[in-house]
């Protein structure tokens, strides 16, 4: 029990309590990481964009040359939350290179009102650039060093300078003279469906920012799937005065409102 609820989880089908779940030791999927996954966030048992997810799921194992039954996996996950009921939690969806589908409800991981951020330079993979794989050591040890740091959370540099985003999120600010800014997907960040509604629903400049440019912001936020939207207080040491600020406040408003209007309408 935790969160509130029971977790489950789903292999190819079975459901059990999530502590008794078991694949074979023998899978690429844990011995090289090799694999992909979702997150998706559970309102009273609801998924939101889950079609998104698994589109996006479906583009990461295509990338990485993984074959998975699509059809066979949203019949697992309906069956999986029918039986969880009404939870607010998150549901992480997993395809191994063995060939086992997993889907396991979870607890938001907790999340504060605000958070600091570090700079910590990042070399990515190009060939798994938009991937969202199972290969998460570097974005795990890229918090681990912005702790060190002081800080809460990290932000994914390249050694040109150019910002990236957050191990596990996307980065909006806020530039002296107003302007909201977000990294291109030219950059190689992630696809993010948070990210996704958040541009179609506030004036937003998409390009390749150097870190100064972060680093002199007005006010800044990270935007996920557990996340939803949630201050930046500090960037590298530096106190942003506004956190949350206007524009912060303006996009957690937007995406309330995308959020409710989409779990009305089933989408």
């Amino acid at each position: 029990m935790n969160g509130g609820f029971t977790e489950l989880a789903s292999v190819d089908g079975r459901i059990t309590p999530t502590a008794a779940a078991t694949i074979p030791l023998k899978d690429d999927g844990l011995y090289r990481g090799d694999g992909a996954f979702e997150v998706i966030r559970l309102y009273a048992g609801r998924p939101f964009a889950l079609g998104d997810h698994l589109d996006r799921l479906e583009r990461s194992a295509a990338a990485i040359e993984l074959r998975f039954d699509r059809a066979a996996l949203e019949g697992e996950i309906a069956a999986l939350l029918a039986e969880a009921g009404e939870v607010d939690g998150q549901l992480r969806v997993i395809v191994t290179r063995g060939g086992r589908r997993i889907a396991a409800t979870e607890p938001i991981p907790p999340h504060g009102d605000s958070v600091s951020v570090a700079t910590v330079t990042y070399a990515p993979s190009v060939i798994l650039n938009g991937v969202k794989s199972l290969s998460y050591a570097a974005n795990m040890q890229a918090t681990r060093l912005a702790r060190a740091q002081g800080a809460d959370e990290a932000v994914l540099v390249h050694p040109d300078g150019t910002v990236l985003e957050p191990p596990t999120a996307s980065i909006f600010w806020v530039t002296p003279d107003g302007e909201l800014r977000t990294p291109a997907l030219t950059d190689g960040v992630l696809e993010s469906i948070t990210r996704d509604r958040l541009i179609g629903a506030l004036d937003v400049r998409q390009g390749s920012w150097h870190v100064n440019d972060l680093r002199a912001a007005s006010e800044a936020f990270l935007a996920s799937t557990t996340r939803e939207v949630q201050a930046v207080a500090a960037i590298d040491g530096r106190t942003l005065e506004a956190a949350p600020g206007p524009r912060t406040r303006e996009a957690q408003e937007a995406f309330a409102e995308t959020l409710g209007r989409e779990l009305r309408e089933g989408t």
